[in-house]
């Protein structure tokens, strides 16, 4: 029943999407229709037509863009504004016919055509020169325009070469873009390794990323994404965009962060075009990948895939001074570990241009891997005793795999209108994610008989249907306005389960109160509007955005069940900017947001991986919101050098919050220390960023990012006087540095003070994934590291071959200190330090329009095939 009352709302609101919404909003301007400028028959209309050709040779070219321009008054501006009145793509022979045009009147022809020098020509229907063929008062209103050659563009003839360097960063007052591909310590890893360079983004030892110490939104080509930062490879990323105080567009998720939008390479250049990569590790582990592009008439078509080995080896400790139980106990951990993960991933698709003015494009994904991860523990615990300290010492080893596929398709559908900047999209996308794991944990105490097993196992499906649509309208040439609506639905089960091995019977035998067979069903609608308006000097922006969101979970084996309902949540944002001058600009912004709990912060499954610490996550979590104000400053000194500093403050209520406390396990037949979440009363953040982006000498490109950030988290609902308070900086350095000979060496680095314990929004914790970590009962210690790369082109720059180095100085060890009215707790891990990488890569293509032509004039008898407009 719950299932059926999801899907009549999901359909009831694909229908709003897709049939309502866009009839409301894309009415035909004026103008628009097939007698441009007619009135019930009574103005002159006619046509003008031609043929659009070759310059080489001479046969027409078909898809060409072809644009007839008026100047038309515009009410808002009250002035004269280029409008275009008629437009069409050539046919496949290069004709093209435009009718019902206004015979009075003066009109300018563009042409366009990727690959091909843009043609533009002053047309109208009166000829002096031909008045004897003339219509009344001297007009042709049946007006034939001849050939129209166009010369190819002698920059897109050559093979694929790069003529200039763009800069791998782009600062701006909303968002921040960084360039994957410029990252030479990225090249051959995952997303985990190129968002560690990315300005405002850090990512943990796990894997796990922040933005200013909060968990951001993860989006993968703007939409959300079932996948985590371990299972993106960086090869396949384009750019990185950090987003820190979303407008109302934007999902309102993500709570105390913004938002980092990963964007995946994608190209749409005529002919073909593409990159093969291939490289190994210091271990002797490789990766393959490569990607292809090709592009000819009204198709577009791309294709990526890629194959990943890696062997990931770390060591760590712990020392806990246990506060609970009579005696008291002291323990020593020592840990070495192993990580092996081999991934594969397929990603491709087609844009199909309909015309000049309608897209659709069609993409489809697989993601799947096999991770399995290997830890030997030495645990020595020492008893406090009246009479003096008793020791023993146990060996545990524990063994995890985990299995996962990951597939998703999208269909997106874009129109343009004649209008510049107006447009309509809308898309719905497929995402599921299935997974299996098995997890066993051995103890042997030694100089005792006493052996324990466990072992536990488990699956599940997380499916996420999404579908979306955006209209932009605007007024003028100062005013716009956007509106969209959203639905998005997640259908998570998981089957789980715990056994204690069985000496007697010699099996494994399961624990049935630890058995979990789960199932939540998370549904969010959303609709929003913004209007903005920009004056000489400055503008303004604002927005509501309106979301329902309704949650149901259930314990399937015990018949109980959580839900949580929202029916209507608002969610306003205010932007305002100043130009201070050409080179300075202020803007201040407003924005409400909410962190919806995470199904591993959800899941009541216990789960072992951590001999000292049990975790499970907490059902009955209901969502936090915040309040989010930030205030910019950018200073654009020359293209060179380029300064963003922001102000931010931000509150949060019912803030969630991972918490320790103890419990008797009869599993484990003895207290443990739980670590679940919790919702706590609030939290307060404020800091201040400063990034800076400076190129030297033409060879010397430096950013350098600020952060120095304060938060507070107020859990007095959970203990007495229990809340946190902690002050935090750091720093993050990136240099690329053009030698001779097409070298270029970077060199990253950042530092990072005592911290906070991360508000997290678990995505990344719980069963296989990691520890947890607590908000209000610690922080992480100071930790710094430094990466090189240097990078050397080849064969004119096709070509490139990569060495790189991880934590150069083994020094990036990720510690942290607990403590509660239960335990004090030091820890510290280390994984990979001092790794090396080499990695080549070569691309390929070639951006020549007619290459396809000349290939295919034995099947088409002469008749040409133009790629693209």
């Amino acid at each position: 029943m719950r299932l059926s009352v999801s899907f009549l709302r999901f359909t009831l609101f694909v229908l709003l999407v897709f049939l309502v919404l866009p009839a409301l909003l894309a009415q035909h301007p004026q103008g628009q229709g097939r007698n441009w400028g007619a009135a019930g028959g009574q103005v002159m209309t006619g046509r003008f037509y031609g043929k659009v050709v070759d310059e080489a040779t001479g046969k027409g070219i078909g898809y060409a863009s072809v644009q007839l321009i008026a100047m038309q008054f515009d009410s808002v501006s009250r002035s004269r504004q280029p409008r275009v009145v008629a437009g069409q793509l050539t046919e496949e022979n290069g004709d093209f016919s435009l009718n019902n045009i206004p015979v009075r009147g003066q009109y300018t022809l563009k042409i366009s055509y990727m690959g091909y020098a843009n043609w533009e020509q002053a047309v109208a229907f009166f000829d002096p020169q031909n008045a004897d063929n003339a219509g009344p008062g001297g007009m042709n209103t049946d007006k034939d325009l001849g050939d129209i050659v166009l010369s190819v563009s002698s920059q897109l003839l050559r093979e694929v070469t790069v003529t200039d360097e763009v800069s791998a960063v782009s600062l701006a007052l909303d968002k921040k873009i960084y360039k994957v591909d410029k990252d030479g310590v990225a090249a051959g890893g995952t997303a985990e390794d190129a968002l560690r360079n990315v300005p405002s983004l850090t990512v943990d030892i796990d894997g796990n990323l922040t933005m200013r110490n909060a968990a951001p939104q993860l989006f993968v080509d703007g939409r959300p994404t079932v996948l985590t930062l371990d299972q993106i490879p960086a090869d396949a990323i384009d750019n990185v965009e950090v987003i820190t105080n979303p407008s109302a567009k934007y999902d309102a998720s993500g709570g105390n962060a913004g938002i980092v939008n990963i964007v995946l390479k994608k190209e749409r250049k005529i002919g073909y075009n593409g990159n093969v990569r291939a490289g190994i590790d210091m271990r002797g582990k490789t990766n393959f990948g490569g990607d292809i592009n090709i592009r000819e008439g009204k198709v577009n078509g791309f294709l990526s895939a890629g194959f990943f080995d890696r062997k990931s080896l770390g060591n760590g400790e712990t020392d806990r001074n246990n506060l609970f139980g009579s005696p008291l106990t002291n323990i020593y951990q020592d840990t070495e570990s192993e990580n092996l993960r081999k991934f594969k991933y397929m990603r491709g698709g087609l844009d199909w241009f309909v015309d000049n003015r309608n897209t659709l494009t069609f993409t489809g994904r697989y993601f799947g891997g096999k991770f399995r991860s290997f830890d030997d523990l030495t645990i020595q615990t020492d008893t406090l005793l009246s009479t003096g300290i008793s020791s023993s010492q146990a060996m545990r080893n524990t063994e995890n795999e985990r299995e996962w596929r990951s597939y998703g398709g999208q269909i997106l559908y874009k129109h343009i209108y004649p209008k510049p900047g107006k447009e309509w999209t809308a898309d719905a996308n497929l995402n599921v994610s299935r997974w299996d794991n098995v997890g066993t944990f051995n103890t042997t105490y030694l100089n005792t008989p006493l052996v324990t097993q466990q072992k536990q196992e488990g699956n599940g499906v997380n499916n996420q249907i999404t579908a979306q649509t955006d209209y932009v309208e605007p007024i003028g040439d100062n005013i716009k306005i956007e509106a969209g609506a959203r639905a998005a639905i997640r259908l998570f089960t998981s089957d789980n389960a715990s056994f204690q091995y069985d000496y007697p019977t010699e099996t494994y035998v399961r624990a049935p109160t630890f058995a979990d067979k789960y199932e939540f069903n998370d549904q969010v609608y959303a609709a929003y509007g913004t209007f903005s308006q920009t004056f000489k000097n400055w503008g303004y922006q604002v927005g509501l955005r309106a979301e329902s969101s309704f949650y149901t979970g259930t314990l399937l084996d015990v018949d109980s069940s959580f839900s949580n309902e929202y029916p209507l949540s608002l969610f306003p944002s205010v932007f305002l900017s100043y130009k201070l001058n050409e080179e300075d600009n202020l803007q201040a912004s407003y924005s409400r947001r909410v962190n919806r709990p995470n199904f591993f912060q959800i899941i009541p499954f216990p789960d072992f991986s951590d001999s000292l610490l049990l975790s499970r996550g907490n059902p009955g979590l209901i969502p936090e919101f915040t309040n989010s104000f930030e205030l910019s400053y950018q200073d654009i000194f020359n293209r060179s050098h380029n300064m963003l500093v922001s102000v931010y403050f931000k509150h949060a209520v019912n803030l969630i919050t991972s918490y320790q406390f103890t419990e008797y396990n009869a599993l484990l037949d003895r207290d443990v220390i739980v670590s679940t979440y919790t919702n706590s009363n609030s939290s307060i953040a404020y800091g201040l960023e400063l990034t800076l982006k400076n190129g030297f000498l033409k060879r010397f490109e430096l950013t350098s990012n600020l952060n120095l950030y304060n938060s507070r988290v107020n859990a007095r609902n959970i203990e007495s006087d229990l809340s946190r308070e902690q002050f935090t900086w750091y720093v993050k350095e990136n240099l690329d540095v053009k030698l001779p000979a097409s070298f270029t060496f970077q060199v990253s680095g950042s530092y990072q003070s005592r911290t906070a314990f991360a508000l997290d929004n678990g995505s990344r914790h719980g069963g296989w994934h990691g520890g947890p970590s607590s908000t209000a009962q610690g922080y992480t210690l100071p930790v710094w590291y430094v990466d090189l790369s240097l990078r050397k082109d080849l064969f004119k720059r096709a070509a490139t071959i990569t060495l790189s180095v991880r934590d150069i100085f083994r020094s990036r060890i990720s510690g942290t200190y607990s403590e509660s009215e239960f335990f004090t707790q030091e820890a510290w891990r280390r994984r990979d330090a001092q790794f090396f990488r080499l990695n080549f890569s070569w691309r390929f293509g070639k951006f020549d329009s007619s290459l396809f032509r000349r290939k295919n004039t034995k099947f088409d008898n002469g008749d040409d095939m133009g790629g693209g407009f």
